[in-house]
């Protein structure tokens, strides 16, 4: 018998999350170890009367690109890939590897000159994304390297995930209905907000959102949720911050980076280990260097740090300030093929004031 979990997740993904009707088309992209909910979401997406196409990959498919493709096949984004996303409906990736260390030896140089390549295809996304014409979501399926990181058993990290997402619950989609209409609330207040000034330890940061927008992320998106979002005006940021924990992109994890922005730009970056790799990263290209995005996690059934950016972001009681490509459905103008989450805990002593008030102490809000 199987884990009455994964369908039900399957469910919510399709009526919820990504909201499908009858004849639309739908993007199911994954590695062959999430089969499982696949599958689901597969039989799920025809009983609507979508059309749902799966892409699943090998497990290691991306490292044996990377150690053995030369540059020519690094820079190839194949002509279907970007007719897909240009013209689908809804995309939904599902995240799972055995092992997510893979790509831990590879040349940082050519994880950069792959990343460059797929420049023009997530301008694509990011664009659909922002204007409402694509509708996506990134969800986990629960697998032992993804438990590994977290420190757990498989059956332990299996709980994690789907409490996280209240799938114990006969009717998650209820719960996410709730988060949607308290964030909500949240952001209607930011939203009369400008001026930021966000305090931690070894961190002082100002930026400003003016004419900008908040974001209510409430599972519709990444699933699970539990976060409010903006993208900074670009030139806007200045001052110093220190993540907390390690970041983690490509499968590669830097430790205890610190960063210094002038007038919205990276002007120093280092970090304790990996410090190679974030230099590279932060040179794939201009808009690199500037923050595309600053987010408050609200998401306080989520409890430890994990590894995995997509619950270590929405931990209740951290922030998080990523590099890279901004949001356009916030005002961003930042384009780059870089989005670097990296996550600051803030539940002890951190501060954030708004135009000059005090909204945020000790890892709450406090509106």
């Amino acid at each position: 018998m199987g884990d009455i979990r994964i369908s039900r997740l399957a469910k919510l993904l399709v009526h919820y999350s990504l909201r499908l009707k009858k004849g639309e088309t739908v993007m199911i992209q994954s590695k062959i170890i999430c089969a499982p909910l696949v599958r689901e979401v597969y039989k799920e997406a025809l009983l609507v009367g979508a059309h749902p196409m799966i892409f699943n990959s090998l497990e290691d498919d991306r490292e044996i690109l990377l150690k053995y493709g030369n540059d020519e096949q690094l820079s190839y984004i194949a002509p279907y890939a970007v007719d897909l996303i240009k013209n689908v409906d809804a995309y939904l990736t599902i995240w799972g590897e055995d092992n997510t260390k893979s790509l831990s030896n590879v040349d940082p140089a050519r994880m950069k000159l792959r990343s460059q390549a797929m420049t023009e295809y997530n301008k694509i996304y990011m664009d659909r994304m922002g204007s409402g014409a694509l509708r996506w979501c990134g969800t986990q399926y629960p697998t032992n390297g993804s438990a590994m990181d977290a420190e757990m058993s498989l059956s332990e990290y299996e709980d994690f995930v789907y409490e996280a997402g209240h799938m114990d619950s006969d009717d998650p989609a209820a719960h996410w209905a709730k988060i949607h209409e308290e964030q909500e609330r949240l952001v209607k207040i930011l939203n009369t907000k400008s001026d930021f000034e966000i305090i931690a330890k070894d961190t002082h940061l100002k930026l400003s959102t003016k004419g900008r927008t908040w974001e209510n992320c409430d599972g519709r998106v990444n699933f699970p949720d539990g976060e409010i979002f903006t993208s900074p005006v670009e030139d806007s940021v200045n001052g110093y911050i220190r993540y907390t924990y390690p970041a983690i992109y490509g499968g590669r994890e830097v430790q205890d980076i610190t960063l210094t922005f002038k007038d919205g730009k990276v002007v120093d970056a280092k970090a304790a280990k990996g410090d190679d790799y974030l230099l590279q990263m932060l040179d794939i290209d201009e808009g690199a260097k500037f923050v595309g995005e600053f987010a408050i996690g609200t998401n306080y059934d989520i409890k430890k740090f994990t590894k995995n950016i997509l619950f270590d972001e929405k931990n209740g009681g951290t922030i998080h300030i990523a590099v890279g490509a901004g949001m356009p459905e916030c005002g961003s103008k930042n384009a780059s093929s870089l989005h670097w989450d990296m996550i600051c805990d803030m539940k002890d002593g951190g501060e954030i004031y708004a135009d000059g008030e005090l909204i945020y102490k000790d890892g709450k809000l406090l509106i």
